[in-house]
């Protein structure tokens, strides 16, 4: 399935090791991840990343020094709950001589996403929110409109986006329902991820249509522009456009909506 991957659209594959593992297999899956990711770096597509088991697990050592090649794109470090784990896993990173990795943090538990704004900062650069561990370990119930993980799923946004992490959204584990893939990717976008992580790759593509701003959002966003940059250098801060009234914060929107277009 590995070499598979590399054509499959995506902007990232992620090799795991972890929930995809069982305790029996970890050995002889570091060996294939390590193998599959060099396969996959050599085919110059997706970029590449492999999960390690979390920090504080038996198997985390092992993972970093045994499965991760040279010239990986990043590793994802699952159930980060304190600044303990960030600092390990980043010493971990080092002294295997992969210092130019990036590293992305999986909050997912309760004790992570209350401490997200101490978690994500440098050294980590990316995270990703875990609603189904994050409500089994808090004992709710998980729900397909999503009002339980709200908060939480904001929380890791909004933290994310003071410490300059890049954000990605949560799994659907429903790889058979598209409309809800695309409601939930929906949400998250409203929430301010950039991305979402697939389980299948049937997803991929509809992720990519949920995070890419339609022509018309473009188009208008474009036109936004044009109007209020000329009444600015007029010297007016505020105009009327298409029935609404625009002032800065709605033209930075606009630009923000025109800088993700150009990043897809």
């Amino acid at each position: 399935l590995i070499p598979k991957q590399a054509g499959r659209g995506a902007d990232a594959v992620v090799l795991d090791l972890e929930d995809a593992v069982p305790a029996a297999a970890k050995v002889d899956a570091r060996a294939l991840a390590r193998a599959g990711a060099q396969q996959l770096l050599e085919a110059d597509g997706p970029q590449v990343w492999v999960r390690v088991n979390a920090v504080p697990s038996q198997w985390f050592a092992a993972d970093v020094a045994e499965a991760l090649p040279a010239g990986l794109t990043g590793v994802v470090v699952p159930k980060v709950e304190e600044p303990e784990h960030v600092a390990v896993a980043a010493a971990a990173l080092a002294t295997a001589g992969l210092t130019g990795c990036g590293l992305l943090a999986g909050i997912e538990t309760a004790a992570g996403v209350l401490r997200a704004d101490h978690l994500l900062t440098d050294p980590v650069t990316h995270a990703y929110f875990g609603a189904e561990d994050y409500i089994s370990d808090l004992g709710g119930v998980r729900t397909d409109h999503n009002t339980e993980v709200l908060y939480a799923r904001s929380r890791v946004a909004l933290a994310a986006r003071v410490g300059g992490v890049h954000a990605l959204d949560q799994v659907v584990t429903d790889f058979g329902d598209d409309q809800r893939f695309l409601d939930d990717a929906a949400q998250g976008a409203m929430l301010g991820y950039r991305g979402k992580l697939c389980n299948h790759p049937a997803q991929v593509a509809l992720a990519h249509l949920a995070f890419t701003p339609a022509a018309a959002e473009v188009e208008r966003a474009r036109a936004l522009l044009a109007a209020y940059d000329q009444a600015a250098a007029a010297g007016q801060a505020a105009i009327a456009f298409d029935g609404q009234m625009v002032d800065e914060p709605l033209a930075r929107q606009a630009r923000d909506t025109l800088a993700r277009a150009q990043e897809a």
